[in-house]
């Protein structure tokens, strides 16, 4: 399933409840229950599932592990390092948190690109109600492409559709990691302006992960590995070894760690590196993310203006591919047929 784990929104209401339930001395059966019973019918039968097997002895995070492909492992392995040091409400309401910011950069970035999808959507009306009124009104193929009445309006759905089903595919393929593609990001981030931005945004996600993940108690490596599998990347899943590895083996510091990656900017290396020397691991990589957080907004920003670019780009070559072949097929051949004829009847 494309969609086969739960989604943000609903992970942070859960985790949300569950760390106000907990909070308030509510018992963990009956909070299971409840959740047991809202949400799509995929998340019911995940939370009954969470639900059976604690009533069978297991701890939440052995239940969750169970069901690995709704549960996210940053979920799983925080709700572990809550039940160990006795911290489940607090462990709940951080986990919360981190996943509301991550609905708001989401929801900020809809909001950002909402004008320019409803420009297109008007662009494509207008196109459609074009097509429509040639056929009504028994006028000649003015588009030259045998769009004309009902039958011309769903031919031209049918080519957007298809248009949207190969950048769905290409964004799935990209999400899935399609034959390796996810290799190519160093180039991505080559682009001006663009590349900076997503690779910014991605680190802020890391930092933001590698923060809730410390300052519940997780060890650097376990924290890094788990704050790499949050980017949703196997470009950057992949230097989880090479930093166990140096840490473990080496006794390097963290940011000597991500360094033997190579996966990390300069900029972003010397900051962690400030920031180990600034304070304890927890609270400096906490620092870090904030100031990545608000980087990301910024970047957010950029990459929205880079889709509605995009996105009107896309209305200006269709107005003006329809507009030349409006002006080839209605005005140039008939000018040429009389031309001819013309010509044909002088001589």
């Amino acid at each position: 399933m494309i969609f086969r784990q739960i989604r943000l929104t609903a992970a942070g209401a859960f985790c949300h409840r569950m760390g106000v339930g907990l909070r308030a001395g509510a018992d963990l059966l009956r909070l299971l229950e409840s959740e047991a019973k809202h949400g799509s019918s995929r998340q019911r039968e995940a939370f009954q599932h969470v639900l059976t097997e604690v009533k069978a002895g297991l701890s939440i995070s052995e239940a969750m592990q169970q069901r690995g492909d709704f549960f996210p492992n940053l979920m799983i392995a925080m709700t572990r390092v809550g039940e160990a040091t006795g911290r489940m409400e607090a462990t709940f309401l951080t986990m919360a948190e981190h996943y509301q910011k991550q609905v708001q950069m989401r929801r900020s970035f809809l909001q950002m690109i909402m004008w320019p999808m409803i420009q297109l959507a008007m662009a494509v009306l207008i196109i459609s109600g074009f097509i429509l009124l040639i056929g009504m009104l028994g006028l000649p193929d003015m588009l030259g492409l045998g769009l004309t009445g009902e039958r011309g309006v769903l031919v031209f759905w049918g080519y957007l559709a298809c248009f949207a089903a190969i950048i769905f595919a290409l964004i799935y393929g990209y999400k899935n990691n399609v034959g390796g593609v996810q290799n190519i990001i160093p180039l991505f981030y080559m682009i001006p302006m663009l590349g900076s931005s997503l690779q910014t945004i991605t680190l802020a996600r890391f930092t933001r992960t590698l923060a809730l993940s410390m300052s519940s108690g997780l060890d650097p490596v376990r924290s890094v590995r788990l704050s790499l599998d949050s980017t949703d990347s196997a470009y950057y899943q992949s230097g989880a070894v090479a930093f166990k590895e140096a840490v473990q083996e080496r006794g390097a510091t963290m940011a000597g760690g991500l360094m033997a990656t190579d996966l990390f900017p300069d900029e972003f290396l010397h900051l962690v590196e400030a920031a180990e020397l600034s304070g304890t691991e927890s609270e400096s990589v906490e620092h870090l993310s904030t100031e990545y957080q608000a980087r990301a907004e910024m970047a957010m920003s950029v990459i929205a203006k880079f889709a509605g670019m995009a996105i009107w780009c896309c209305i200006a070559i269709m107005i003006i591919f329809m507009i030349f072949l409006i002006f080839k097929n209605a005005i140039m051949e008939p000018y040429q047929d009389a031309m001819d004829f013309y010509n044909e009847t002088g001589n």
